[in-house]
């Protein structure tokens, strides 16, 4: 056993010399170089080539890193074995990512490439005015030197969209409203905000499915056009215009809309802006992926049809005249002192000052089409005409799902043809019926029961006032057709207003030349 001891010393002392020696003859800078040598030769005869995104370029952090992380965190989460969970301010959802030191393997157009995470500690610092992260993070993606131009040319910008759209899901929507009088908040922005959490989505819209369809291949048509609008020149914006009776779930359209491509929504109250201006500034402060609102167009300020006001006033008129530049000659208190313009309006949805941002959706409702200057309505400003209407009997199964659970399976077959025959005739609003059942939503059957006579009192009513009002229109028609027939069957000469006085004047000159 002591012999054992003394020769593995032996050996140990043989090592340190040996070691020792090469020290002496291999200092560190010639086995840098060394290694540095041997690491172009490798990658000389190599097919592959790396490159290394730190998290922080410097002093700064790098905006590549952070989309990469987010990127590979839309698929890692059914490749990697072993992963990372995170979730950012502000964002209500629980994003995947790669651990230390781990692999994933992703494929774009064709093209293979392999993203590794490594994550080495930092050496000691110096001072520094701004302390560092105690470990060095950072991705290193290898991929074929043939490869090359398309990874660098296309890849990583692909990687950095994809990254802005997944950050864009993340984050919680907001609404945005202008202030008060035109007043800015405390960073000096004129939009104030609050999180928008409205639960309608186009599955739960009650509208008709062909309709919601069109309407959803419209919107995607739109999100993921851009090379399409550069290439005509248009301007990257659309313009939708709601229009039906109250009730008919126009602002459930609208968030729908906004949760199904995911952006940001601006109501504007045109009544809260004075002037032409200040409306072009509302517009330059909006981002892009937004919505802008403007509910009930036609109750907001006068904005009715330039014939009338050309009609009413037929004296000439110049620029420096309030109606001219006002639209409409205002009455003492009307409008607040607001002196928008439809010109104004008009320059705000599709005028130069429109293309200040891209992907944006203008999106206007009103009760009352036919009170809307046919200007507004022309495609390049509201684009998409969509009528919301009454509740038909699909939009009516959808209800019927959402409040309930009931699919046309679950109902009678009798039950179903009752409905289907009175929904129409009876000419109720989405809101009419959703509010039947929710007050029996604790009791399903009676619900469907209680909605079906309210459906035929309602239809009833309506069959009734239609009754009524052709019974009056046939009656004004019968009457106008005996005036009609009364004023041809008298004598030209009779009822005459002027013979009577013709007559007597007659008579009256005879005497006087007696």
């Amino acid at each position: 056993m002591k012999e054992y001891w003394t020769s593995l010393a032996s050996l140990l002392g043989v090592l340190a010399f040996c070691q020792s020696l090469l020290q002496v003859i291999f200092p560190p800078e010639l086995r840098f170089a060394c290694l540095k040598v041997s690491n172009r030769v490798f990658n000389l005869f190599s097919s592959y080539c790396y490159f290394d995104i730190t998290e922080i370029d410097g002093v700064n952090t790098n905006e590549l890193y952070n989309a990469v992380q987010l990127y590979l965190s839309s698929s890692v989460s059914t490749n990697g074995s072993r992963l990372s969970l995170t979730r950012a301010l502000n964002s209500s959802a629980i994003t995947f990512g790669l651990s230390n030191n781990d692999c994933i393997v992703d494929t774009f157009n064709g093209v293979s490439v392999v993203w590794e995470h490594v994550v080495t500690q930092r050496q000691a610092q110096t001072f520094s005015w701004r302390p560092l992260p105690e470990e060095k993070r950072g991705f290193t993606l290898r991929i074929r030197k043939r490869d090359k131009s398309l990874i660098l040319d296309s890849y990583l910008d692909y990687v950095m969209e994809k990254a802005n759209e997944i950050r864009r899901k993340n984050q919680d929507r907001l609404l945005y409203t202008n202030s008060r009088g035109g007043s800015l908040d405390s960073r000096g922005h004129p939009w104030e905000s609050v999180p928008f959490k409205h639960p309608s989505t186009f599955d739960t819209l009650a509208m008709d499915p062909v309709k919601k369809r069109e309407i959803m291949e419209d919107l995607k048509d739109f999100a993921k056009g851009q090379s399409f609008y550069q290439k005509t020149g248009r301007a990257w914006k659309r313009g939708y215009l709601l229009y039906g009776p109250p009730g008919t779930g126009k602002s459930s359209m609208i968030a729908a809309m906004a949760n199904y491509l995911s952006y940001d929504i601006y109501d504007l109250e045109l009544t809260e802006v004075h002037n032409n201006s200040e409306l072009r500034k509302l517009l330059m402060k909006t981002s892009s992926k937004s919505i802008i609102v403007i509910e009930d167009i036609d109750c907001s300020i006068n904005l009715t049809n330039r014939k009338k006001n050309n009609n009413n006033n037929t004296s000439t008129r110049n620029y420096y005249d309030p109606e001219m530049r006002c639209g409409s000659v205002p009455g003492p208190g009307e409008d607040g002192g607001n002196s928008i313009t439809l010109s104004g309006l008009l320059n705000f949805t599709d005028g130069l000052w429109s293309c200040c941002g891209s992907e944006r959706i203008f999106v206007f409702t009103t009760n009352h089409i036919e009170k809307l200057d046919s200007a507004l309505l022309r495609c390049g400003r509201m684009d998409m005409h969509i009528f919301m209407s009454y509740c038909s009997y699909p939009a009516l199964m959808i209800l019927m799902k959402n409040y309930l659970g009931y699919d046309e399976s679950d109902l009678d077959a009798d039950v179903l043809k009752q409905l289907a025959e009175v929904v129409d005739k009876a000419e109720m609003t989405p809101a009419d019926i959703s509010e039947v059942l929710i007050k029996n939503r604790r009791c399903n059957p009676k619900a469907v029961s209680e909605l079906l006579e309210a459906l035929k009192t309602r239809a009833n009513r309506n069959l009734l006032q239609n009754g009524i009002l052709r019974e009056k229109n046939s009656e004004d028609i019968m009457e106008d057709e005996e005036q009609e027939k009364r004023a041809l069957e008298s004598p030209p000469n009779e009822g005459s207003e002027f013979e009577e006085p013709c007559k007597k004047q007659e008579e009256e000159d005879e005497e006087k030349m007696k």
